[in-house]
């Protein structure tokens, strides 16, 4: 995967990313960034995925940091992305799914965490 963060090549490498999220699973667009090779380009994820015009992107398996799908709750994005996400067996509850466990946890997670 592309770790440059240049234009076409940081669509490209989000797209592949996306490409590559497990059946399942979900990422956050911080995430999705970050592998890209752009650390702090999580709106520019969202952004490329609202244009991407492949039918078989898994888009729906991204989501925010704190696990909430990004589009507005009742809104018919949120509850497409709500049933895809059930279709492949994720839990969503009240418009959120437990959050991404294939990121790395928060420094302050690690370094708070109860022993």
């Amino acid at each position: 995967m592309a770790t440059t963060a240049t234009g076409g090549a940081f669509v490209d490498a989000v797209l592949a990313a996306v490409r590559a999220i497990p059946r399942g699973e979900v990422r956050s667009y911080a995430h999705i960034a970050r592998l890209a090779g752009r650390p702090r380009g999580a709106r520019q994820v969202a952004r490329i995925l609202a244009a991407a015009a492949d039918p078989a992107l898994p888009w729906h398996r991204v989501v925010r940091a704190d696990g909430r799908i990004g589009f507005a709750p009742g809104s018919a994005g949120h509850r497409e992305q709500a049933r895809r996400l059930r279709a492949e067996g994720v839990v969503v509850r009240a418009g959120r799914v437990a959050p991404p466990a294939a990121e790395a946890p928060a420094l302050d997670a690690l370094l708070w965490a109860p022993r």
